[in-house]
């Protein structure tokens, strides 16, 4: 549906004969012995008596016509796919030559064409084709780029397409910098495509336009209360999401420290288990208000903790019995949790039956603070030395033996195994293998 798709069955033309062209289009889904009668008071209002000034050079006279046969645009028209489109292709053409774009009349005619184009039944892949041609037309800073695209995101989000329409949140954020509408206007725009995606069963996609909606509010506006609340909700019940520092740093969550979701997602943030079911106990009715289930997030939050584990032991072998104490589950479950764990990205490693034990290669931290830089300085330290250690091998191994490509090459792999393991962020994706 790009621009270059546009297709006009007219031919080029002066002005008059370009709006005769229109007019008898729509004068086809009348019946034949009444399309003279709605033919001439167009015809009458081109032609240019003797002595007067050319339509061509008078351009209120050109806007009074093309507003009339506007008000007679009813409907898609009784023509071909390809006709139907030719003839919005050169409506919206003159439309948008002859009113300047920040007119009252322009917003006013093109609200009416799109309720138009929308209310018919039918032609749907037309109206799609219509709609991005003439999105595609507008100029990129107008604010009328946002009317045409609402329009298609409603019909597709009615029509359960939204897959046609492509949209990703690169697009948007380049749409809304370059648009020249308001604040609000904004912050509706995203609201509509949270709603939109949340339809579609999307719901990763719409959390991600909500976090958006969210930052677009004033902090301390009651919308953005209202707005932070909802998406620490839905934080805590999508199930595969773990990175809630990242709410922690939107204004407008923190803004709403004193609500009791806020308490809990900074459990989520921090801590585990015995301090999820202290909140639980404290505020029995809040779960069940905001649709949360209890087991999911006792999951969740299992799950993160057996992550915080393993990054404060990355590189070193965890009894499963430590694992066991930190999950407050039975020994036996153990493995299974891990393996929960590294599906989700949060862990990577080998569980030893033999030892009972976890190697830790990779962990997420689930915020990144103080703390974890001065574990990570402690740990690039721990490397620069083993590395130091390693080319003083190296070195001596050269001497020793005068070849420098071979040990060089047995330097590059010792030194590659004295780098410390890895750190990652809870939106990292991480692999392991399960011995």
């Amino acid at each position: 549906m790009a621009a270059t798709d546009s297709i006009s069955i007219f031919a080029e033309g002066t002005f008059e004969e370009q709006i005769l062209e229109l007019v008898n289009y729509l004068a086809r889904a009348l019946p034949e012995d009444g399309r003279a009668a709605f033919i001439q008071p167009f015809q009458d209002a081109v032609t240019t008596p003797e002595g007067q000034k050319p339509i061509e050079e008078d351009e209120e006279r050109r806007r009074k016509v093309l507003s009339s046969v506007i008000e007679q645009a009813k409907g898609l028209g009784d023509g071909t796919e390809k006709e139907i489109e030719g003839f919005f292709n050169l409506l919206f053409s003159h439309l948008l030559t002859l009113f300047p774009l920040d007119a009252p009349e322009i917003r006013a005619h093109l609200d009416t064409l799109l309720k138009t184009i929308i209310s018919v039944p039918d032609h749907t892949s037309t109206k799609y084709r219509i709609l991005s041609n003439l999105f595609n037309s507008i100029p990129r800073r107008s604010a009328l780029r946002l009317s045409v695209y609402q329009t298609l995101l409603e019909f597709a989000s009615a029509n359960d397409e939204l897959e046609i329409l492509g949209i990703t949140q690169t697009e948007v954020d380049k749409w809304l910098s370059e648009w020249e509408i308001s604040s609000e206007e904004k912050s509706g725009f995203l609201k509509l495509l949270v709603h939109a995606f949340a339809k579609a069963a999307d719901a990763s996609t719409s959390f991600q336009y909500q976090l958006s909606y969210v930052r677009s509010l004033p902090p301390s506006s009651p919308a953005a209360q209202s707005a932070a609340v909802d998406a620490i909700a839905t934080a805590l019940r999508l199930p595969s999401y773990f990175n809630y520092d990242a709410l922690f740093r939107i204004d407008a969550v923190v803004a709403a420290k004193d609500h009791p979701l806020f308490s809990l997602l900074q459990i989520f943030l921090n801590d585990g288990l015995t301090q999820y079911k202290a909140w639980v106990d404290s505020h029995p009715d809040v779960l069940s208000k905001y649709d949360l289930d209890s087991a999911q997030l006792e999951r969740k939050i299992r799950l993160l903790t057996l992550a915080t584990l393993g990054f404060q032991n990355m590189g070193r072998d965890v009894p499963y019995s430590a694992v066991a104490t930190a999950l407050q589950v039975d020994p036996s479950e153990v493995e299974s949790w891990v393996i929960d764990v590294i599906r989700a990205g949060l862990l990577s490693g080998k569980l030893s039956q033999t030892t009972q034990t976890l190697h830790v290669t990779r962990a997420s931290a689930r915020a990144f603070e103080r703390e974890q830089w001065e574990l990570l300085e402690k740990r690039l330290q721990a490397w620069k030395t083993g590395l130091a250690s390693v080319l003083e091998v190296v070195s001596a191994t050269r001497k020793k033996a005068g070849s420098s490509s071979d040990n060089g090459t047995n330097g590059a792999a010792a030194a590659a195994a004295a780098a410390p393991s890895g750190i990652e962020t809870p939106a990292a994706a991480a692999q392991a293998a399960v011995a």
